[in-house]
């Protein structure tokens, strides 16, 4: 499995693409590699390439693409995200795009157009880079779709659908990789890295997880597992697991690996990877002193799920204190302090991208072992068959009636890997259960209990 980092520059935080150095940034990815870590996820900020919704400023570009290089001669691949869009609570939206100029980022067709042609030009800027293990449309941008943001761009499913399609279609041309059709549109399945001396870059969707948890948030997991070439999920437990089950209880241990297994459920191609982009300890729910153990423990039951492209931990480094208006957790979430101290929690992390990884290895997939076999049966249809059922991922949010049917399940297996998710409308498909190695499917006991919770957004949490 790939261990990776999310990189928060150590000097400047994402403000530094304003004033980009390679000095800083080669401090840090020299330390990111000092982890054993095999790869970094970095995020420019998209006002500061696309300023003007027809100006894409080739200087930033370069500077992407420089990043790059210098994550490069330290061993690491890089993946780049292209909409950010969104960062530890703070809103990076072009002015073009907001105030008196403002017009629906998922829908305006001149919008959608722009926003297509900087992904394609980042996409472009760093096509030749032999490290490159792909392009993320963005981060987390499902969030300006629905409240809580304070001024959501409202869509529907479908325009979310369009939308993420037409993202996707953009950065497979700037990596001069148009193949294969979205999974929605056809019978054929998602698109998948290719063979050869080296494989195509990834391009992904990635939702923070109201996609998986808030019935109202118009991109779903369909939205997930439909575009791209893997199916990204993100984990934080600020969103009711630590509440619910203490800080190293097994809700919040085991989310990550709930995440993914819940996430596998929509996946149309039994083989489709998984990427867990995103998990990382934060301190308004893990003690300091639990970080370490809540990383270890968080990534070894990661590691017992199947198809997992990899885990990266959200962050490299500290934010600076010298920064203001940031949410307390963010100034503690790095593996790294602000000057480069490594903590536990980056101890942890060390150890086990060193035990399991692949840095330095000729065989990059590592071990794989057979996926479990029991199944969690979803019920994502009515007892028709075909009607979709309201409350579906409320059902499976902390605390829901199908999360706890998860967690009871995997917490008496005796091999401590938790069950995979099949889906009500899925479950006759005997081809699609033998390809995942599927043998005994479950259905949710009746009397599992529920205790719904009313989480906070994390941008508003001091």
């Amino acid at each position: 499995m790939r261990f990776g980092v999310n990189h928060t520059p150590s000097v400047g935080w994402f403000h530094s693409w304003l004033d980009f150095s390679p000095s800083d940034t080669a401090r840090d990815m020299e330390q990111i590699a000092s982890l054993g870590a095999d790869h970094v996820r970095i995020f420019p900020l998209w006002p500061v390439v696309q300023p003007n919704r027809t100006l894409i400023r080739q200087p930033a570009l370069r500077d992407v693409a420089t990043v790059v290089d210098i994550a490069g001669s330290f061993g690491l691949d890089v993946n780049v995200d292209a909409l950010q869009g969104h960062l530890s609570s703070f809103d990076f939206v072009p002015s073009w795009l907001e105030s008196w100029h403002r017009r629906n980022m998922f829908t305006d067709p001149d919008v959608v157009a722009s926003t297509a042609a900087y992904v394609e030009a980042l996409a472009a800027s760093v096509a030749d880079k032999p490290n490159l293990l792909g392009i993320t449309i963005g981060n987390e941008v499902n969030q300006f779709a629905h409240a809580p943001h304070p001024t959501p761009h409202d869509i529907t499913a479908e325009q979310g659908h369009a939308w993420a399609a037409a993202m996707v279609a953009a950065a497979r041309a700037g990596l001069s990789s148009p193949v294969g059709l979205e999974a929605r549109l056809g019978s054929e399945p998602s698109a998948r890295p290719g063979t050869g001396s080296r494989p195509r870059p990834l391009v992904t969707v990635a939702q923070y997880d109201a996609a998986w948890y808030d019935d109202a948030q118009p991109f779903g997991p369909e939205h997930a597992a439909d575009h791209g070439d893997a199916t990204v999920t993100h984990s934080w437990v600020f969103n009711g697991s630590a509440t619910l089950h203490g800080a190293l209880g097994a809700g919040s241990v085991r989310h990550g690996e709930y995440l993914l297994q819940l996430a596998s459920a929509w996946n149309r191609d039994p083989e489709r990877p998984n990427w867990l982009q995103e998990v990382g300890a934060p301190t308004n729910v893990v003690d300091p002193a639990d970080a370490a153990a809540f990383t270890e423990r968080t990534i070894r039951h990661v590691l017992d799920a199947q198809h997992v492209l990899g885990v990266t931990w959200w962050c490299s480094h500290d934010v600076s204190r010298s920064l203001a208006d940031f949410p307390e957790l963010e100034y503690d979430l790095g593996l790294f302090t602000n000057d480069g101290r490594l903590k536990p929690a980056g101890e942890a992390f060390a150890a086990l991208a060193r035990e399991h990884g692949t840095r330095g290895r000729a065989d990059t997939t590592g071990a794989v072992s057979a996926p479990p076999a029991t199944a969690l049966v979803l019920d994502d249809v009515l007892a028709d068959g075909s009607t979709a059922r309201g409350g579906l991922r409320a059902d499976c949010a902390p605390g829901g009636r199908f999360a706890a049917a998860w967690l009871d399940l995997a917490e008496a297996t005796p091999d401590g890997r938790g069950p995979q998710v099949v889906l009500r409308s899925r479950v006759d498909d005997h081809a699609l259960l033998a390809a995942r190695g599927i043998t005994r499917c479950v259905d949710v006991p009746e009397d599992t209990a529920t205790e719904l919770l009313s989480v906070a957004h994390p941008a508003t949490m001091a």
